[in-house]
């Protein structure tokens, strides 16, 4: 029997749900608010990792499944490098930039962690 009976009781989409919303508050800033092409990135890298959590787990099959997370993944390493720019530009403070930058580091290692439980799951290691 699976031990999480919806996506939504994953730790990991918790965590990005809840940076996601850190994400969009940081947005709002005035600095911030006139940058759209970057405002619009951002979101829709941030959504992309909740996303595709999602819709992975509503595949039939876990190799299906895994594919969605390493999508995920790649989104948060693009959410990193967006960080960064903003940090090297000065469009983010240090304090928000290195509590969101931990963040998406922790978000990107459960979601390795949680691909190799599939992974060793399904026997496809």
């Amino acid at each position: 029997m699976e031990r999480f009976k919806t996506f939504e009781d994953l730790e990991v989409y918790k965590k990005s749900i809840s940076f996601t919303v850190q994400i969009y508050e940081l947005l709002k800033t005035s600095k911030l608010s006139k940058e759209f092409a970057l405002n619009d990135q951002l979101k829709r890298a941030t959504l992309s990792i909740t996303n595709n959590i999602a819709e992975g787990f509503e595949r039939d099959f876990d190799k299906e499944y895994i594919r969605f997370l390493y999508f995920s993944k790649a989104s948060a390493g693009e959410v990193r490098n967006i960080l960064n720019v903003m940090m090297e530009v000065k469009l983010i403070d240090e304090k928000s930039y290195f509590e969101l930058k931990s963040l998406i580091i922790e978000i990107s290692k459960q979601l390795s962690n949680y691909i190799n439980f599939i992974r060793k799951r399904a026997s496809l290691i």
